[in-house]
């Protein structure tokens, strides 16, 4: 007898999505006379997105380093225009979560215990990949985990940034070897030989500063999402300490307005 969950039952939505066990995986802690506290549910969905689509973001930002490095521009362009656009998405998720007011949170808040936002380590593996390597977010994954084997393996592999600077070069741009013989596991910072060659690239290679610019889209994406998280955690709990031991809104501050990719901006300046 062919049951539901049969191999060789027909496919369906819910079985290719695996709706059912996706469903089931928001489970409030609140509780009370008259159940779980209203805004819980609306905390853990969108937090449960947010790993999804940091997800997605990885996924795209792997192979759009495979494109890049490989020199195909008509490839990466589109992947680099579908990150911008879930960027777009994730920020404008923030605009939901700030339906919920500080009382409401605080309601549940305590419930959180140490769990925290920082423990992320698909958004820490996402600032790897954006070359925001430090190598204390990896030690604070116990060693054998997952979640540390997948931070390690980030953050001694290229960043979008070394994959762009194989572009140029498989494009014919003479990159300085200072810049391409760069230690993988530090941040990028900026690159005073390069900036010339950027510049001169600007001005004469239409189609190397189209993937630049759109670079640029993305570094600002990226910065606009962490201005807006940080609007809406001091929104929420003020300057209370977080959840997990961090200084909340304090430390989110500290990590605005440092760029991805700092030549891109430095030589906004010569243009």
């Amino acid at each position: 007898m062919t049951t539901p969950d049969s191999p060789d039952a027909p496919l369906t939505y819910g079985r290719y999505l695996k709706v059912p066990e996706l469903l089931s995986l928001q489970r409030c802690r609140s509780d009370g006379p008259d159940g779980p506290e209203h805004d819980e549910m609306l905390f853990i969905v969108i937090h449960q997105v947010y790993e999804l689509w940091f997800k997605q973001q990885l996924w795209e930002g792997d192979r759009l380093c495979r494109d890049l490095a490989a020199g195909r521009r008509s490839d990466a362009m589109p992947v680099l225009g579908r990150m911008l656009t879930i960027l777009k998405t994730m920020v404008a998720q923030i605009d939901v979560l700030e339906t919920m007011t500080p009382v409401s949170f605080q309601s549940f808040r305590a419930r959180l215990e140490s769990a925290s936002g920082f423990q992320s380590a698909q958004f820490r593996e996402f600032e790897f990949l954006l070359g925001a390597k430090r190598r204390r977010s990896v030690e604070h994954y116990a060693e054998g985990t997952d979640e540390r084997n997948r931070l390690e393996a980030r953050f001694a592999a290229p960043t979008i940034w070394d994959a762009f600077l194989r572009y140029l070069v498989e494009t014919g741009v003479g990159v300085p070897a200072e810049a391409l013989g760069r230690d993988l596991r530090t941040p990028i910072e900026p690159c005073e030989a390069l900036q010339p060659v950027l510049i001169e690239l600007y001005r004469n290679d239409p189609d190397a500063r189209s993937v630049a610019e759109r670079l640029v889209d993305l570094d600002e994406g990226v910065q606009e999402w962490r201005y807006r998280h940080v609007k809406m955690v001091e929104r929420t709990i003020g300057f209370k300490r977080g959840t997990g031991g961090s200084s909340g809104a304090g430390y989110l501050r500290d990590t605005l307005f440092r760029p991805a990719f700092p030549d891109l901006w430095a030589i906004r300046t010569e243009l």
